[in-house]
């Protein structure tokens, strides 16, 4: 569904039982709500409902020109919770998804039950510049993220992965071709201009920090931190998973997420 916004739409869909509480969720960069496939007919099959936004230029949503922030990609989440009339979420976000999922919970605290934030990094890594700057470049000059695509894939899942599944590493791989120019690079932007560490300690809420054993970009150590950070919040992680480690091990990481929601679930 389109949802019209100060002048542009965002895409979102809303599944699953009209009483149950919502669970939503917010992807990765160059990705969009098809990366939670694996995770949505088990959501509702548990009862809940399951709300998926693009961001800004990923999916169907349009893109905005200039950078982006965490804080404005959150309001965004939050443009779509008032116009569905939602007033509580547990939230979970992945990659950038888990950063946009940190600026809402330090800035929209009421909106939110729990929430699980998965192979993400409570800061911009330093020294990053530099690596931005080139993918940057070069999806300018293409006009495109094709230039991107393998070696993003290559961070994203395993060779094993490919092999086992090529028709869902094909459409993961379009997904990113799919998306605009200007949504990546106001992405890039946000990405590279964060730091939630000195607000996270007073962040009272439930939260699950997780990540694939694996990932090399926003390895298992930063989001130990991350968890370290949060007051009661802890970390698990996914065996044999890189950066998707919800589309790699599917079953395994819907058993964490289902087990967190199932805790937190007497919460309102």
């Amino acid at each position: 569904m389109l949802l019209p916004f100060d002048g542009r739409v965002i895409a979102y869909d809303l599944v699953g039982p009209g009483l149950g509480p919502v669970v939503c969720l917010t992807h990765a960069l160059a990705a969009d709500g098809g990366m939670w496939a694996e995770q949505v007919p088990a959501l509702v099959q548990a009862g809940f409902r399951v709300l998926r936004i693009d961001m800004r230029g990923h999916g169907g949503s349009d893109p905005v020109a200039g950078g982006y922030s965490m804080s404005a990609l959150a309001a965004d989440v939050v443009a779509v919770l008032d116009r569905l009339s939602i007033a509580r979420v547990h939230y979970v976000g992945l990659s950038i998804g888990g950063m946009i999922g940190q600026a809402f919970a330090l800035q929209h605290r009421d909106r939110l039950i729990s929430a699980l934030w998965s192979d993400t990094l409570p800061s911009a890594p330093a020294g990053a510049a530099d690596v931005w700057a080139q993918r940057e470049a070069a999806v300018r000059q293409a006009g495109s993220l094709a230039p991107l695509a393998d070696g993003t894939m290559e961070r994203w899942l395993t060779e094993s992965f490919k092999q086992r599944k090529p028709g869902r590493w094909q459409q993961i791989r379009d997904t990113i071709l799919g998306t605009t120019p200007a949504g990546f690079l106001g992405c890039a932007a946000a990405l590279q201009a964060f730091d939630f560490v000195p607000n996270l300690p007073s962040l009272a809420l439930p939260v699950l920090v997780v990540c694939g054993a694996d990932d090399a970009g926003t390895p298992p150590d930063e989001n130990r931190r991350l968890a370290g950070l949060v007051p009661g919040a802890r970390y698990e992680a996914i065996a044999a998973a890189r950066h998707l480690p919800n589309i790699e091990q599917a079953w395994e990481f819907n058993r964490v997420l289902l087990g967190w929601l199932g805790v937190q679930r007497g919460r309102s």
